[in-house]
This record gives C-alpha cells, sequence and structure tokens, in this order.
C-alpha cells in the first residue's frame, strides 16, 4: 500500500502511527520525491514523501481508513497493491505484526 504527504514531519507522524496502531508491520518513509499531477484543472508539482506501508489483505481496507483519517489531504493518494509472493518469512512477519 503506497500514500504520499507533503510535509516530513507527517510523513513520520503516519508512518508511527500505523505501527504503532498494528495497522502496518512496517511503513518506509522515501523522500522526498517529486510528483506531477492535475489538481483543480491545473497542471500541478510538489515535493513529497512516499510511504510504503507493509500490512495484510484481510486488514487492507481498515488500514485504508487509518491513513484517511489521519491523513492531512483533502483527497489522499492511498493505493493497495496485492502481493502475490515474496520471503515466506517476511511474510509471516508482517502478518504476525498487524492487529
Amino acid at each position: 500500500m503506497t500514500t504520499t504527504v507533503e510535509r516530513r514531519d507527517d510523513a513520520h507522524g503516519l508512518a508511527k502511527t500505523l505501527v504503532e496502531g498494528a495497522a502496518a508491520a512496517c511503513v518506509q518513509v522515501v523522500g522526498p520525491i517529486v510528483s506531477h499531477y492535475r489538481w483543480q484543472g491545473k497542471t500541478q508539482q510538489s515535493s513529497e514523501y512516499l510511504l510504503v506501508v507493509k500490512t495484510t489483505a484481510e486488514r487492507a481496507d481498515a488500514t485504508v481508513a487509518s491513513i484517511v483519517e489521519a491523513h492531512p489531504y483533502e483527497v489522499p493518494e492511498v493505493l493497495v497493491t496485492p502481493v502475490v509472493g515474496g520471503h515466506d518469512p517476511y511474510l509471516r512477519w508482517v502478518t504476525e505484526n498487524v492487529g
């Protein structure tokens, strides 16, 4: 799952909220990155931080809700990307660390 925020403090605050609330086993903060997008009819460019959120399919809807509730944007980007495979011990660790 991914989301973006404008401020570094918001990125780390949201990451902490998700991990401490057991919505995610891990959140990686990447950035700053540059995003190009259309908003309110205009092409925009801004610096943002990318959050890569590690959770399970079973917790995806609740994690999306947690992100939206805590997010500073009017319309936050929250994308759920299915995991089709991976290192089994790591996937078990993720499952064991979300509530």
